[in-house]
């Protein structure tokens, strides 16, 4: 229930967004008309065909992409002629028959020429405006989407859209309410009605016509991104009773001592009983350990962390979860890494084990390819940390990046109520360099963005998207926020793979750091690639992983850090071309 509820919350957010512009006519044009037998009906028929839209675009195949492409197209023919049978009877009688007659038919489930709206026509409007309706993936999407890529269909992902398509069908009717009243009173004090409905005319084709050049999937969702990510994130901290750090992360907040006041008992920390911890059985390896059982860690304070090797989150977070499995280990803390992969290359052990080297990591790791950890705990993301006491109980928790200090003083308070007598310490400040150093959260201005058709969006290449067969694109240059491809491309459900040598990736983004997750195909061989900033070399802005010259190679199926901007940071144009086929590219992601 409480997903049900930040879905809505999420959804009804989306009026705030610069994404929800484009169809915002769509709505308006029936904001004097009858709520039940036009606004409700139009809004309805948008919220079911969106939830239906992604959920088949989140499970399914290469066949959901092209069905989806085909509506797109039908609902933007649709639309266009509501709106040109808006703009004037002149206009719509010189479309061809059908269009004129389904124009007019338009026109009476407006209300216009007919007294009573037409309750068919305006769910057909709201269906059309289900199909282009692309709000942009902010934190409680995202996590509702990245619940439905890993659960696979599900009556429960559905209800979740359905929620978030709710909350902004809501927000959309308290519009349309305000904006009746507000063209009624136009029309009493000025006499213009045949004016306003003109106006709405070109409005529907404005919004048309942005959504058709892709705008609404470009500038825009990066403008939403920047000023709805962090109201989302709040209702999730807020609502999500496993989201925020309970009442312990408020007094850590502000610095409050949460020992015991009487030194002639045993410490009891202030955490609260989160429930009894789940099992660990489910992990189809162990690395750096035999399998452990939560009856075996009983008396040990146990932090479980979820994570996936390349996920940019975690790779931040490591460095920190390493540091304390190291300081506290002699004081009874016992760290457990839950392997959890999001992308196919992730379940291979072997990748999941050279990841564990690279990252120095000595603490039992469990590989949870079912994900029956995952879901034994609830869990939603990555990274995440939960802290289990010594008598088998979920006492603290934290998602996400961040709220290092508040994590190890509840460390150390568990600890402490284990029985150890360790010294108050400062937190740990581990060494961080290349895509571990925290992200510069002032300055990014784009999201994580996939390559794959199932999640892919802000496609800008000439050629439209093919899934699952080869295709030669080409691509200009990208607007902000935007990617595409050059040379043959294979586009697979999670990632893309270069078929012809001279390929590459071209895109354009606002962040300090880019990364790019690249693996070097089913062949396993090296590939060399060439990176440009701006149409030059990086120089002083190249990443971890490349030279001054923009050289690197793709050696393993890993996340890359590409580049790292030096001095202030600002939008620039980036491209990627590879020079031998077999590369595979999977998501880029900023910091």
């Amino acid at each position: 229930m409480t997903l049900l509820i930040i879905a809505y919350l999420g959804g009804a957010l989306t009026i705030f967004s610069p994404c929800i512009l484009p169809i915002l006519p769509f709505v308006f044009a029936r904001a004097e008309q009858s709520f039940l037998r036009s606004t409700l009906p139009m809004l309805a028929g948008m919220a079911i065909t969106f939830a239906l839209v992604a959920t088949l675009a989140a499970i399914g195949g290469s066949w959901a992409i092209h069905a989806n492409e085909y509506g797109r197209i039908a609902a933007i023919a649709l639309l266009a002629a509501f709106g040109a049978s808006l703009l004037s009877p002149r206009i719509a009688s010189a479309l061809s028959q059908p269009v004129v007659d389904f124009g007019n038919h338009l026109m009476r489930a407006t209300g216009h020429g007919r007294a009573t709206p037409d309750v068919a026509g305006s769910f057909v409007l709201g269906i059309a405006t289900g199909l282009l309706w692309a709000p942009c993936a902010g934190p409680i999407l995202g996590l509702v989407l990245t619940g439905a890529a890993l659960q696979g269909a599900n009556l429960a992902t559905t209800f979740l859209l359905l929620a978030y398509a709710a909350g902004a069908a809501t927000s959309l009717a308290t519009a349309m309410f305000v904006g009746g009243k507000v063209f009624a009173a136009m029309k009493r004090s000025l006499g213009i009605s045949e004016r306003i409905r003109q106006v709405l005319g070109a409005a529907v084709l404005a919004g048309v016509a942005a959504i058709a050049l892709g705008l609404d999937t470009g500038l825009l969702a990066q403008l939403s991104y920047a000023s709805t990510a962090s109201l989302e994130q709040t209702v999730l901290e807020k609502l999500d009773t496993k989201a925020a750090g309970g009442p312990f992360s408020a007094a850590a907040d502000k610095g409050v001592d949460v020992a015991s006041a009487d030194t002639t008992r045993p410490f009891q920390s202030d955490l609260p009983v989160e429930g009894a911890a789940p099992s660990l059985d489910g992990a189809v390896e162990w690395l750096n350990s035999p399998p452990l059982t939560a009856e075996a860690l009983r008396g040990k304070v146990v932090l479980v962390d979820f994570w996936t090797y390349s996920c940019i989150n975690c790779i931040r977070t490591v460095p920190y979860v390493r540091a304390w499995a190291e300081k506290y280990r002699d004081q009874g803390l016992v760290v457990i890494g839950v392997h959890a992969p999001e992308f196919a290359f992730e379940k291979k052990i072997d990748n999941v084990r050279k990841a564990v080297s690279d990252f120095n990591i000595g603490y039992p790791v469990a590989i949870d390819n079912d994900y029956r950890i995952w879901r034994a705990f609830e869990n939603s993301y990555w990274p995440a940390h939960y802290l289990i006491d010594a008598k088998g109980q979920i006492r603290y928790h934290h998602f996400g990046e961040g709220n290092y200090p508040q994590t190890e003083k509840a460390i150390q308070d568990l600890l402490r109520e284990a029985g150890s007598d360790m010294a108050a310490s400062r937190p740990v400040v581990p060494e961080t360099k290349g895509a571990e150093l925290g992200a510069d959260l002032n300055n990014i201005r784009s999201s994580e963005t996939y390559l794959g058709y199932q999640r892919a969006s802000n496609f800008a290449s000439n050629e439209s998207l093919s899934a699952d067969a080869a295709r030669k694109y080409t691509v200009a240059e990208p607007g902000l926020n935007e990617w595409g491809l050059t040379g043959t491309w294979t586009v697979g459900p999670e990632q893309a793979t270069l078929d012809e040598p001279g390929g590459g990736i071209a895109s354009r983004f606002s962040a300090r750091d880019l990364h790019l997750v690249l693996g070097p195909g089913a062949a396993g061989k090296p590939v060399r690639f060439q990176v440009t900033i701006d149409g030059k070399a990086p120089g002083k802005d190249h990443g971890a992983d490349i030279d001054v010259n923009g050289n690197g190679t793709v050696t393993a199926t890993r996340l890359y850090q590409l580049v790292r901007q030096a001095g202030d940071v600002s939008a620039r144009n980036f491209s990627i071309r590879f020079l031998a086929p077999g590369v595979q590219a999977y998501a880029f992601t900023f910091g």
